[in-house]
């Protein structure tokens, strides 16, 4: 009876109904896209960040992540992996070797770090083999010369003048505190001088270990999920896992290693988060004109309800009612005209002047998001705002007497 009476009255004033429908239409479809891309936005810097080289979650010796040093490994490697291997939801995971080194080539000399990875591994948990800007990622053929394999950053070939098919040597210090040196050929060139491994030098993970004398022993593990919103619980279930095996080892997730990255990026959405409840509350501004306006022509009506024994609750209900009708309507069209934009901004998105280059990676287009929270967040924050602006009108029109009715014009 209420439903179809609240149906009545927004279709007797269809000029104020439609113009307040349209504005939460508009406020529905606007809400929904800067939603989407700011999540989208969020989740390709995060996608970005994490498999450029930080992964999801980082499985380290004891405090090795706070106080690095050569020989903190992970000595017992097989059985890490046989954990890893057995979570279904981890999608790729790859063993790391890190050294800090001297390379020099003829006259020039530089710092560099080295870092030993599983070629095949390394490419599926990392871009890596995408950031290869010259040369050739590391394959099962020997080199010309006959000796082992590096790749360079690209700080690295400019500080040494060294380039594909060029020598040049590393010295270090061996995890048993022996000094490591050996000549290498680089075979490729990696990112550009923006790129965290700008000053990196690239070693397969056997020829590392051998070179740092670590045999069989890696310093990190990078794990990449099927979900990197959830990688701070999984890397506490895989944390309890592993102190099963009364080993000192510490599974951080990327939140954790990259804190200050988690920081900023979650400061930033939250500031766009603010922008959106601002445009729904504009929206909602207009919603409770309309809803005053409509109490204030129909206090006769109300009036006479009131008069002929209708509780002053269900002249509230009604209020009520006929707002979330209109709001829901409005919203239904608002998804029309919205399901299609979501589909270009996930599908195609925007394509922009010029492409980013994030270390060695180019990013083309500006895409968004879709999901249920995409839609949901939005409606349920409209509906919110609706619910509360029937108040006042409803309040209004609750405390109005049949005497104060009928002297009204």
């Amino acid at each position: 009876m209420l439903l179809k009476l609240a149906l009545r009255n927004i279709l007797r004033q269809k000029r104020r109904s439609l113009l307040t429908g349209l504005s939460i239409s508009g406020g529905f479809v606007l809400s929904v896209f800067s939603f989407s891309l700011t999540e989208g936005t969020y989740e390709n810097a995060i996608d970005f960040f994490t498999r450029d080289h930080t992964g999801h979650i980082q499985i380290h010796s004891g405090d090795y992540h706070e106080r690095p040093k050569i020989y903190k490994t992970i000595s017992q490697p097989e059985t890490i992996e046989a954990i890893i291997k057995n979570e279904s939801r981890i999608k790729a995971f790859a063993p790391r070797i890190f050294a800090p080194a001297l390379a020099y080539a003829g006259s020039e000399t530089s710092v560099v770090s080295v870092i030993g990875v599983d070629p095949f591994l390394e490419s599926k948990a990392s871009r890596i083999e995408e950031k290869v800007s010259s040369g050739k990622y590391f394959d099962q053929e020997p080199t010309g010369s006959g000796l082992s394999k590096v790749m360079i950053g690209a700080g690295v070939s400019v500080s040494l003048d060294v380039g594909v098919g060029d020598e040049m040597v590393l010295i270090s210090q061996g995890a048993d505190g022996s000094i490591a040196n050996d000549l290498f050929e680089v075979v490729a060139t990696v990112g550009t001088k923006s790129s965290f491994d700008n000053m990196v030098v690239y070693l397969p993970l056997d020829v590392a270990q051998d070179f740092i004398s670590v045999p069989n022993e890696v310093h990190e593990y990078v794990l990449v999920t099927a979900n990197a919103g959830r990688s701070v619980s999984l890397a506490a279930i895989l944390q309890q896992r592993i102190d099963l095996l009364d080993v000192d080892v510490t599974v951080s997730p990327w939140q954790v290693i990259e804190s200050s990255f988690y920081q900023s990026m979650r400061a930033d959405q939250q500031g766009n988060y603010f922008i959106l409840a601002i445009i729904i509350f504009l929206v909602c501004i207009g919603v409770l004109n309309t809803v005053l306006m409509s109490v204030l022509e129909r206090t006769r009506e109300f009036g006479v309800l009131i008069a002929i024994g209708s509780r002053p609750n269900d002249i509230f209900k009604m209020i009520f009612i006929e707002t979330i009708l209109l709001a829901t309507l409005s919203m239904l069209f608002g998804l029309i005209l919205v399901v299609p934009l979501l589909i270009f901004l996930t599908q195609i998105g925007f394509a922009l002047p010029e492409p980013i280059d994030m270390g060695g990676v180019q990013f083309h287009d500006l895409k968004g998001s879709v999901s249920v929270t995409v839609l949901l967040v939005p409606a349920l924050i409209i509906y919110g705002f609706a619910s509360l602006v029937t108040i006042i009108p409803g309040l209004r029109a609750c405390n109005i007497t049949p005497k104060v009715a009928m002297s009204s014009h």
